[in-house]
């Protein structure tokens, strides 16, 4: 596998992602209860905006940059704002906090997370940021072939019954990656019926989206939505148009939540034709 997140952090698909996934933590805490997550493709964690790759093609400016330069924005835009901007001096933006970093830094003593990264480089970085946090297990390997072994959730013998599998793939092998990711949510299922679960994907052909949110409806949850920020015209296959997050077993009223962050990610982060969507797919009876 080639892809390195560092070249593409803190870009609009990130911007999405990372808003979407901290209101779903968020709503765990709403409870004293622990909860767990599980990245199944968590990166190295943290990435320098100074990096060579980051310079090379600068998708941060036209992303996280752009809402920082912003006075006001949606509630849970500026919730995603101060965590990215807890990770730098005052000020300053320097760093670019990746998913398990921002789930960590949301955490309480009584929550769990487990990341998962494939390539050993960014595992290694991996390890060595969470060295010591005794939340966070960090493991080296297929973040699919993790669920079987970590899946129901379990912290000091007892099981964790409410928590969040983010499932945010390369897609490098395009088609075949959404079957993959097909059997990981059915997995996850079967073994954690309660699980909240939310696959980021890229829409660069609506076809093959299509086809896979079709899949993704046989399987047992109990609700579902997709959350879609294009900022430009989806009519290249070539390009990241934008991008989506399918959310099984989505919390109630999570549309309220998030809507009001869709607006201003067009109005801010969007070119000529870009264009924002929430569907429900399925609501909880």
């Amino acid at each position: 596998m080639n892809y390195r997140h560092a070249f593409h952090a803190g870009n609009h698909a990130d911007v999405l992602k990372h808003i979407v996934q901290l209101a779903l933590i968020d709503s765990f805490k709403r409870k004293d209860s622990p909860f767990f997550v599980l990245d199944t493709h968590a990166g190295r964690g943290r990435y320098l905006l100074a990096s060579e790759e980051s310079r090379k093609t600068l998708e941060a400016e036209d992303g996280v940059m752009k809402l920082m330069s912003q006075p006001k924005l949606p509630e849970v835009v500026e919730r995603y704002l101060k965590a990215v901007q807890a990770d730098n001096p005052v000020g300053a933006m320097i760093t670019y906090p990746g998913s398990p970093l921002l789930t960590a830094q949301a955490m309480r003593p009584q929550d769990r997370l487990a990341a998962c990264e494939l390539q050993p480089e960014e595992a290694a970085a991996l390890k060595k940021l969470f060295a010591g946090d005794a939340r966070v297990g960090v493991y080296e390997g297929d973040g699919y072939e993790k669920i079987r072994a970590l899946v129901p959730p379990k912290a000091n013998g007892a099981k964790i019954g409410r928590g969040l599998v983010l499932i945010d793939p390369p897609y490098e092998g395009q088609d075949a990656e959404y079957i993959r990711i097909l059997a990981a949510l059915k997995e996850t299922f079967e073994r954690w019926p309660q699980a909240t679960c939310a696959v980021w994907f890229p829409v660069k052909q609506r076809r093959t989206i299509l086809h896979f949110l079709r899949k993704a409806t046989a399987l047992p949850y109990k609700s579902a939505m997709t959350i879609e920020l294009l900022v430009r015209p989806d009519e290249s296959p070539l390009r990241l148009n934008g991008s989506g997050m399918l959310i099984l077993n989505a919390p109630f009223q999570f549309d309220r939540v998030i809507g009001p962050a869709l607006p201003a990610l067009k109005q801010h982060l969007g070119e000529p034709g870009a264009s924002t969507r929430l569907d429900w797919l399925k609501t909880a009876e």
